[in-house]
This record gives structure tokens, C-alpha cells and sequence, in this order.
């Protein structure tokens, strides 16, 4: 039995996950400008290299509420790409379409053409990768973990 619903065609419950869906949001925005803070010193060529999925043989892999994100960046899935480049890439390959909301893996992700401090900051990506887990459980109780990007479109295209 479904919890009964309001003047607006909302029920109690659904109106409680929206406001929790929008504070995860806020959350996981404020994750990610730390995570931009703590590489502010690193540049990276913008090569897109690392967006090469099949090529490189390794991928971001996200939570559910970073999926949500991207999807709400990218209400339309875009199309597989026939040369195994991240799907998020513009079409030729060089620009991520959905930069402002990449992931942390994403944001983390440095080819050996990354220029910068010789130390990567680890204890505080240790740091964000905690909070990042504690945003989405505290969404997703139930949720077995992180997942690969691919993994995460496949299942949304279907």
C-alpha cells in the first residue's frame, strides 16, 4: 500500500526522497569542489587520452548518486561510441560534454602527462572517496558499491 498522496500528487514519501535526492546533490557538488581543490596545483593537457576507455583498459567507476548527476547533465543518453571513448565525449572525441558534473574518478583521473606537484594529494582523495561513499549510502542504504561508467550506461540504455 502506497503512502497517500498530497494536494500536489505527492506522497509523503516520494516528496522525502526528492528532498534527499536534492541534499545529495548539494552534497556531492560541494565533494567535488574540494576534489578540484585538493588538484588545483596539477594541469592536465586536455588530450582526452584518458577518456579512452577500451584503449586504456580502464574506466571511472561511480556511485548511483554520481550517475544521478550525470544524468540530470545529460537528460538523453548519447550514443555508444564506435572507437570505445568515454559515451560523454563530444563528437570528436577531445571535450567531455558533461565536464561540470564528471565524476571524482573522473576529476582524479591523470594520464603521465599531468604537470604539477611531484606528491599527489592521496590522504585527502582518501578523505573525498569516504565522503563520497557516505552521500550515497545515506541515499541508496542498499547500494553494493561503486560500478563502472560502462556499466552504469549500459544499464540506463536498455
Amino acid at each position: 500500500m502506497s503512502a497517500p498522496e498530497g494536494p500536489d500528487g505527492w506522497s509523503a514519501d516520494r516528496a522525502r526522497h526528492a528532498h534527499a535526492e536534492r541534499k545529495a546533490g548539494r552534497a556531492l557538488e560541494a565533494l567535488y569542489r574540494a576534489s578540484d581543490g585538493a588538484w588545483s596545483g596539477f594541469g592536465c593537457p586536455g588530450t582526452a587520452e584518458c577518456c579512452q576507455l577500451s584503449t586504456r583498459g580502464r574506466e571511472p567507476w561511480l556511485w548511483g548518486v554520481e550517475w544521478d548527476a550525470l544524468r540530470r547533465a545529460a537528460p538523453v543518453l548519447p550514443a555508444r561510441r564506435p572507437d570505445g571513448g568515454c559515451p560523454f565525449l563530444d563528437a570528436e572525441g577531445r571535450r567531455c560534454t558533461v565536464y561540470a558534473s564528471r565524476p571524482l574518478g573522473c576529476r582524479t583521473y591523470f594520464c603521465h602527462r599531468r604537470t604539477g606537484p611531484s606528491r599527489e594529494p592521496a590522504e585527502a582523495m582518501d578523505q573525498l572517496q569516504r565522503r563520497l561513499e557516505a552521500i550515497a549510502r545515506k541515499l541508496r542504504p542498499d547500494e553494493q558499491g561503486p560500478r563502472p561508467l560502462t556499466a552504469w550506461f549500459e544499464e540506463s540504455a536498455r
